[in-house]
């Protein structure tokens, strides 16, 4: 069963990683994202980047990835902490965990969650710019191509 936060606090990856293979010895791998809020998109100057979601919407999502990621691969463990609320430039947005007892599962397991995660979780994003200028963030073909791949 995966771990699904969405939460306003920040999230401590080693305590995570802990938590994920406390007691275990089977695991063989952990694939591992970490996504961070950057301080610049598209030549422009970020101040901060606020995620707005609905709740319930948002971590029945999150559940329905992650149990997907479990019926494609032998996961013996999952974890996605995703934040919201204003976040500066640096903090930490998303975290990812898969493990398995192969790390080639664990690895491709990882690139799925976050390329979903991308593309199907219903977040709404806002870049508050460095000149006092606010722009919701648009979807990128990058991000839908890259989750494509996983549709064959």
């Amino acid at each position: 069963m995966a771990r699904i936060l969405v939460q306003t606090a920040d999230f401590d990856t080693g305590a995570e990683l802990g938590r994920l293979t406390a007691g275990r010895s089977d695991i063989g791998g952990i694939g591992c994202f970490v996504g961070t809020v950057r301080d610049t998109a598209a030549g422009r100057k970020i101040a901060a980047l606020t995620l707005e979601h609905y709740p319930a919407m948002t971590e029945r999502a999150l559940a329905a990835i992650a149990a997907e990621a479990e019926r494609r691969w032998e996961l013996l463990g999952c974890t996605v902490i995703h934040r919201v609320g204003r976040l500066a430039p640096g903090a930490n947005i998303v975290l990812v965990l898969a493990a398995s007892a192969h790390r080639q599962a664990a690895l491709e397991a990882t690139a799925f969650l976050i390329d979903w995660l991308k593309t199907k979780a219903p977040f709404w994003k806002k870049e508050e710019l460095a000149d006092g200028a606010a722009t919701w963030v648009e979807a990128r073909e990058t991000d839908t191509d890259a989750a494509a791949r996983w549709s064959a």
